[in-house]
This record gives C-alpha cells, sequence and structure tokens, in this order.
C-alpha cells in the first residue's frame, strides 16, 4: 500500500500557489499527511545597501523575514483548512531550489507539489523556473499542479477543496513506468476516480504490423490492471500512435482529465541533456496537473 506521510508545498503567494496549497490539502486529508508549507525569503538588497554597516543589512532582513512570516501565516489562513492544519516554514535566503530540495530531504518529504502559472506551462518568473529545476533534481515525485475554475469543487459539499475525477497514467512498460503505476492507481484509489492507462507507438509501425501492435500494446496495459481492482474498477486502456507528448495532450484532453501521471526516468521520459522531453512538454503545453514519479 502506498503510503504518503509529508507533503511539501512551497508557495510564492501567486494564484499559481493558491492552486497547488489546494491540492496539497486535498492530497493531505486523503492520505492524512502532514503537510508543509513552504516560503523562501528572497533579500535583494539595492545596490547602495552594499555598502551600508553589516547590522543594517541584517536588520533589514529580518524585518524582511518577520513580515515574510507573517504573509505565510495569512496566506494558508485565508483558504479553508478542510481539516489539515499546515506548518507554515519559512526558510532563509539563497538558491530556491536548494532550499526546496534541503527541506524535501531533511524532512523526508514523500511529495512536493508546485504550482504552475498557465498558458505556458512552467513560467519563467519567480517559482515557475524553480519548478523546472525541482523537477530534475528531486528525489521523491513532484506534483506540477494548474489550478482550473472546474476543479475547485469539495468532496462531499467542502468548499474550496481539489477534486480529481478522471486521470491518464502513461507508461512505456519501464521499470521507472511500473513504480509510478503504484501511485497512479493509489490516487484514483482515494478519489474514486476514473483512470486511463495510456501507451503511445512512437515508432510508427507499418499498416500490416499496425493492428497486431495495438493489440500487443493493448494485453500489455490490460495485464498492468490488479486483480483485485474487479471489474468493478473505473480502469479503462488506451493505445495512440504519434509523438508521446502530442498523444498525451490529446487523450488527457479527450477524457477531460483532471491530472496526468508519468515516470520521469523511462524510455524517452528523461533526457540528459534537456530535462524530460515528453514530461517537460506535457507540462508545458498541457492543460492540467502533472505528477512526474521519479524512478
Amino acid at each position: 500500500m502506498l503510503r504518503i506521510e509529508r507533503i511539501l508545498c512551497p508557495v510564492d503567494f501567486s494564484d499559481a500557489s493558491a492552486g497547488a496549497f489546494g491540492s496539497a490539502q486535498s492530497l493531505a486529508r486523503r492520505y492524512q499527511a502532514e503537510l508543509i508549507v513552504q516560503h523562501v525569503v528572497e533579500f535583494n538588497p539595492p545596490y547602495f545597501d552594499y555598502y551600508a554597516p553589516a547590522t543594517y543589512l541584517v536588520e533589514l532582513y529580518q524585518r524582511i523575514r518577520d513580515a515574510d512570516q507573517k504573509k505565510l501565516v495569512d496566506f494558508v489562513s485565508s483558504h479553508p483548512s478542510n481539516g489539515v492544519q499546515p506548518e507554515c516554514l519559512v526558510s532563509d535566503g539563497g538558491l530556491i531550489t536548494d532550499a526546496i530540495l534541503s527541506v524535501a530531504k531533511a524532512r523526508k518529504v514523500d511529495l512536493i507539489v508546485m504550482g504552475t502559472h498557465g498558458v505556458r506551462g512552467v513560467d519563467r518568473d519567480a517559482l515557475g523556473s524553480v519548478a523546472d529545476k525541482v523537477l530534475r533534481k528531486a528525489r521523491c515525485p513532484v506534483l506540477v499542479s494548474r489550478k482550473r475554475e472546474q476543479d475547485v469543487v469539495g468532496p462531499k459539499g467542502v468548499q474550496g477543496s481539489i477534486e480529481l475525477r478522471r486521470a491518464v497514467f502513461c507508461t512505456d512498460f519501464s521499470d521507472p513506468a511500473q513504480r509510478a503505476l503504484g501511485y497512479a492507481l493509489s490516487v484514483a484509489a482515494e478519489y474514486d476516480a476514473e483512470i486511463t492507462l495510456l501507451h503511445v507507438l512512437e515508432d510508427v509501425p507499418r499498416p500490416a504490423e499496425i493492428e497486431r501492435a495495438l493489440a500487443t500494446a493493448t494485453q500489455r496495459l490490460e495485464r498492468l490492471i490488479p486483480p483485485e481492482a474487479g471489474k468493478a474498477a473505473k480502469i479503462k486502456t488506451a493505445v495512440r500512435v504519434g509523438r508521446a507528448y502530442e498523444q498525451i495532450i490529446q487523450q488527457a484532453s479527450a477524457t477531460q482529465a483532471d491530472l496526468v501521471i508519468m515516470a520521469v526516468q523511462g524510455r524517452n521520459l528523461l533526457d540528459l541533456a534537456v530535462f524530460g522531453s515528453t514530461t517537460y512538454r506535457v507540462i508545458q503545453l498541457g492543460s492540467c496537473s502533472v505528477l512526474a514519479v521519479h524512478g
């Protein structure tokens, strides 16, 4: 059984952070997990301040830190708790990515939930570029959350929570993808969500072989369905032909998926030169949240 005991949600007080916080709250409630909400202090003193006494800079930084601490508490308090009482953590300045990864390691975090600014996917300002770096370096799964108005509905009438109705799990049948499957099935079960197991045939077979290739891939997908799931489980399979990221996005759109789950070390999912071409493009160009599970 998958256990998620600690969730880390870095915030920069943007709307994207609010969406990520809602997702983190929802998951923390479902898994009865500890939720840590982190803000990293950014200290960029004016040029002339470098000539000021050290005591002045220390006092200036402390004022900024105290203000950010209050802002973080107010940010958390402004959202419905839904039974989750997060820990508010303000980290000292420096490289934001390093601060996030340091907390994740020190607190043995099982999942990081971060926001994305939509339109262009991972935005290059503020938290967006940080999300990109965290995705590359994190040892635990990372949920890049995209807030959509239709997603803001509560389970059993709880207002302000993020619900999951439909998900797409992408697999290339690699070992990392098998590990990601555990997360996909667990999350779908927690939310009683419909999930589609998807495989994309990127090497397009010849016309005479395509039916056999589709049938073989479908059989492999069906073997991934746990026997205990039974006929009542909301599990479907789909095989598409084409570029992986395009077909994943199209499948998510066709099924109105709220979440895409994928591994980031499977075949064709992690390019060491350019971060996970498929994963990155799905996050950048897709319209729903993405859970990236590191193998």
